[in-house]
């Protein structure tokens, strides 16, 4: 089926009443893909909302916002009531528990499949990003992107490439190209540049000093963080290391054991590793050179004597010895 057949399908679940929530789990692609939305709605539909349930605290993702003003607004903040269609892109309903408080008219996604209850559903794991697939549409429906949104997909498809060198196709390639001749370069540099606070300087030093490596893996366990994206943000330097193939990050944040995981893409995927060690705790999913884990401490309790610090470190190490073992080394 072509983009512009997908499009149509697409549109032909909305009407002029149509009240719209674009549901996101809001970082660079999800933020892009749900601007993109926005604007193939416009004058199609009445009203559209892209909600976010997740703190927002890396400093890049926070200039992508101020730059770019999508105009997000916290899940919490949201009357489900006053809302009469639904959209998920850059995930899907099974993904956060959050999602799964709406039934979805339609689901965009570039990750692997895990979920089609929706009336439209278009995923595309293939593909490096969300954004890349938006850009489609809005060229199909022959809609020339502001400088603005331009900028924003870019920084979708940028991100959730590592700048073409991990899950990237031609279509990506292709769609970056695409962008290029209408964005605000100026933004993209601003948002590139705007990396790391102080706080996440002493974290990430804090990780340095208690890293731990084994196999060429390396691991760290926080306990208790106040910002789950200092996570990432270790996860992604310590793959910077020479000879480092793994990164294993993990804290508890609101009661659950977040694990963030990061590898070289020479080896065994990121996702399905996640999956098989920790997928009966929680959700647990992702990409070849990246996944992540959010799982319930409840759960856990009944593998360990004692959840503390030290224990749950020691507990992840040893159920990606058990069930990945030496095929992800």
């Amino acid at each position: 089926m072509s983009n512009m057949e997908k499009l149509n399908r697409f549109l032909t679940l909305f009407s002029g009443s149509s009240k719209v929530l674009v549901v996101i789990n809001a970082d660079p692609d999800a933020i892009a893909s749900a601007m993109a939305i926005k604007r193939l709605l416009w004058r199609e539909v009445s009203e559209v909302t892209i909600a976010h349930f997740n703190k927002i605290s890396r400093p890049d993702n926070l200039a992508m916002i101020e730059y770019t003003e999508p105009g997000l607004v916290a899940l919490d903040d949201i009357k489900k009531e006053e809302f009469n269609s639904f959209v998920v892109v850059d995930s899907q309903p099974d993904h956060n528990e959050r999602f799964a408080e709406f039934n979805y008219n339609a689901i965009i996604d570039h990750h692997p499949f895990t979920c089609e209850d929706a009336a439209y559903v278009d995923i595309r794991p293939d593909y490096g990003a969300c954004s890349t697939i938006m850009t489609q549409y809005l060229k199909a429906k022959k809609i020339k992107p502001s400088p603005r949104l331009a900028a924003a997909l870019m920084l979708g498809i940028k991100t959730d490439t590592s700048d073409f060198t991990r899950q990237a196709n031609l279509k990506d390639i292709k769609a970056f190209q695409y962008l290029y001749q209408f964005a605000d370069n100026n933004i993209v540099t601003k948002v590139e540049r705007t990396a790391l606070t102080k706080e996440d300087l002493d974290f990430v030093g804090h990780a340095i000093k208690q890293r731990k490596v084994i196999n060429n893996r390396v691991f760290f366990h926080a306990g208790n963080i106040t910002k789950p994206d200092e996570l990432v943000v270790v996860a992604d330097f310590f793959l910077t290391l020479a000879r480092i193939n793994w990164s294993i990050i993990s804290g508890i944040y609101e009661k659950k054991l977040i694990v963030i995981i990061r590898n070289d893409g020479l080896r065994k995927g990121a996702g399905n590793t996640v999956k098989e060690a920790f997928s009966m705790y929680g959700s647990a999913g992702g990409h070849k050179t990246m996944a992540r884990a959010e799982l319930d401490l409840k759960l856990i309790r009944k593998q360990i004597k004692a959840v503390n610090k030290k224990a749950l470190g020691d507990w992840i190490i040893s159920v990606i010895d058990k069930k990945a073992g030496k095929k992800i080394v």
